[in-house]
């Protein structure tokens, strides 16, 4: 049984399965298979990380999958949806921290935020949309969708496109930018190349032929390479 979620710029669902609750991204929806790649890859590094995401399924909808939602725009999303879709487990009774509890958190783990949101150019995590869950008193990173945005346009990448830098002047920890220039050292020394390929790994092939890639192990070498060689841009630092 499926349930609409009202909120959320990728018109996600609450899919209930035999093992629980998830909250499931579509890969009919406007952001596309893309999105699914980029919530994957980052996800698998913020846990290399350190830092907290929802468990991953992957959920097979049907082309009859059942609603309870008559709205025909959702069931024109779900028919284009059939297939595989990416669920993230239900957080029964998170919340979006007050603004107190953010300045509260440590440094060591803001530094570790922002060098995640700097590897991937994660540009969605700003005071208006923290993309940060409290849940069982941690916090949780959610919505990574928008991350990765290079691989939106292939043919504009050269070897020097990892390289490039990222304004965090409108990031939510915009403010204690001086934690990430203590700290980014030692957090990419912490990255092993086997860590950066075993997170593109984790993407099914499925999502990389979805997207016109002739190989998706051509498609899991490319993303693997700009990432090694954006972390060696900011090792540079």
């Amino acid at each position: 049984m499926l349930q609409r979620l009202r909120s959320g710029s990728s018109s996600p669902v609450v899919v209930a399965t035999k093992g629980g609750r998830f909250v499931t991204k579509l890969r009919g929806s406007g952001q596309g298979v893309l999105s699914l790649i980029a919530e994957i890859i980052v996800a698998e590094i913020a846990e290399h990380l350190g830092l907290a995401v929802p468990e991953r399924v992957l959920i097979e909808l049907p082309s009859d999958v059942e609603s309870d939602d008559e709205n025909d725009e959702l069931a024109d999303l779900l028919r284009f949806s059939a297939g595989t879709n990416l669920g993230f487990r239900w957080l029964d009774d998170a919340r979006t921290p007050r603004p107190e509890e953010l300045r509260a958190l440590d440094d060591e783990f803001v530094a570790r935020v922002l060098f995640l949101d700097e590897l991937v150019t994660n540009l969605d995590r700003s005071p208006q949309n923290p993309n940060l869950l409290f849940w069982k008193r941690q916090p949780w990173l959610i919505d990574h969708g928008a991350a990765l945005p290079f691989h939106h346009h292939w043919d504009l990448v050269d070897h020097d496109t990892p390289g490039d830098p990222m304004d965090l002047s409108g990031h939510l920890f915009a403010d204690r930018l001086p934690s990430l220039d203590r700290h980014r050292a030692p957090l990419a020394a912490s990255l092993t190349r086997d860590a950066i390929e075993q997170a593109t790994a984790t993407v099914p092939d499925a999502f990389y032929s979805a997207v016109g890639t002739d190989s998706a192990l051509r498609a899991r070498a490319a993303y693997a390479a700009f990432l090694w060689l954006r972390l060696e841009a900011l090792r540079g630092q």
